[in-house]
């Protein structure tokens, strides 16, 4: 099938296109935005986003180990332009993470229509100091222990791909010399000294979970982990940007000081498009009002926005759109190891897209070359996309 007169985001920066898709995937890109096949009328056409770090959605959380409850969360996904996800953990017991990971694995295997695809897992916690546990529950904290993240790894089938440590933890620096052999290790939750989170990027960390929060803030005279993170070309920052957890000027200062090396996340909760009330995450209450969830005590929890709306949000708060997509799509598809597989339209890569208008407002979602059933758009003669697309074969 050959979509033509695009507006693609390519290496970077949108240019005039066309594209094919077969068997589901990219087959070639064509400079020349003319052809004989569906005309997309200038329509701008991004990659599939891709989060790495979700608890949930309608409902269900990750961690609940429910298969239907994870299949629920990867069709809101796929709804909303994310079309690739690893879901994230909790700091709960090791027997309740083993079989949320083994539910994940099953969901991998069966890839079921219409659903996001699960790439990998994000393992947050149990690794983490108590003082910067932020909305982690407490009585499941851990000292880093290499043989119980491989007995996790197992259970995951291979599919753990980030595991977070706090630096300070006796033992992490070696956990990172190891854990990283395996999958990406990031610094989380922690309230590490410049020094002992640098000794954990120099062991192997490559990763900094949602940045700013839950960690030390940057002062002059002690930089802390994000001081340590910055001045190493090898680290990419994760940054929540719901409008929430992060000012508009730090939001600005991150892209500065991660230049392409912003990762954007939705640390989403299972509040997140749900109506306002108590839900709960890692066995503790959350309460949702309006668009914040928090702890009762007032911690601010994750967020209750999906990643396309906090990629809007960074450029609201003046991130060039470029940049924002690609902390949304190839920057977090290569913490995954996918970058070969998703994160860009490239030949040979999953044909999952969004096409949307200029200012990025999303239009229609497109898995594997096919469209979302209920995902509606019309081109600029009012002809619904959809349909054109059905008749043209698909």
């Amino acid at each position: 099938m050959l979509f033509t007169n695009a507006n693609l985001f390519l290496d970077g920066c949108f240019q005039r296109g066309a594209f094919r898709v077969e068997n589901g995937r990219f087959a070639k890109i064509l400079t020349d935005a003319a052809g004989d096949g569906i005309d997309l009328h200038g329509q701008y056409v991004i990659p599939g986003l891709v989060d790495i770090h979700n608890h949930g959605n309608s409902g269900a959380d990750f961690s609940d180990g429910d298969y239907d409850g994870l299949v629920k969360m990867a069709k809101y996904l796929a709804a909303n332009g994310v079309t690739s996800f690893a879901p994230a953990s909790m700091t709960l017991p090791y027997d309740v993470l083993e079989a949320a990971y083994k539910t994940a694995a099953a969901l991998k295997k069966a890839a079921p229509e219409g659903c996001a695809r699960l790439m990998g897992i994000n393992m947050e916690g149990p690794f983490f100091s108590e003082k910067k546990k932020g909305a982690q529950n407490a009585s499941y904290l851990r000292l880093p222990d290499y043989d119980a993240f491989a007995r996790l790894y197992n259970a995951a089938e291979g599919l753990l791909r980030i595991a977070d440590v706090a630096p300070e933890l006796s033992g992490a620096v070696e956990f990172a010399r190891r854990a990283s052999e395996k999958c990406t290790v990031s610094v989380a939750h922690t309230d590490a000294s410049y020094e002992e989170a640098a000794a954990v990027f120099d062991a192997g960390a490559t990763h900094l979970t949602h940045l700013y929060n839950a960690m030390p803030g940057i002062h002059h005279r002690h930089p802390g982990p994000i001081g340590a993170a910055s001045e190493r070309e090898s680290v990419t920052a994760e940054l929540i940007c719901d409008g929430h957890h992060v000012h508009p000027s730090a939001v600005r200062m991150a892209f500065r000081l991660f230049p392409n090396r912003v990762c954007l996340i939705s640390d989403a909760l299972r509040c997140c498009g749900m109506p306002d009330g108590q839900y709960t995450l890692g066995g503790q209450d959350v309460f949702l009002y309006g668009d914040v969830a928090k702890l009762a005590d007032g911690t601010l929890a994750g967020s209750a926005t999906n990643l396309y709306d906090c990629m809007r949000k960074a450029v609201e708060f003046g991130i060039p759109k470029e940049q924002a997509i690609l902390s949304a799509t190839l920057i977090p598809a290569r913490e995954l190891g996918c970058e070969n597989e998703i994160g860009s339209i490239a030949p040979g890569k999953r044909a999952d897209f969004v096409m949307c208008d200029e200012e990025v407002n999303r239009k229609t979602v497109f898995l594997c070359g096919k469209p979302l059933k209920n995902s509606v758009a019309e081109n600029n003669k009012g002809r619904n996309l959809n349909t054109e697309i059905q008749r043209g074969g698909i």
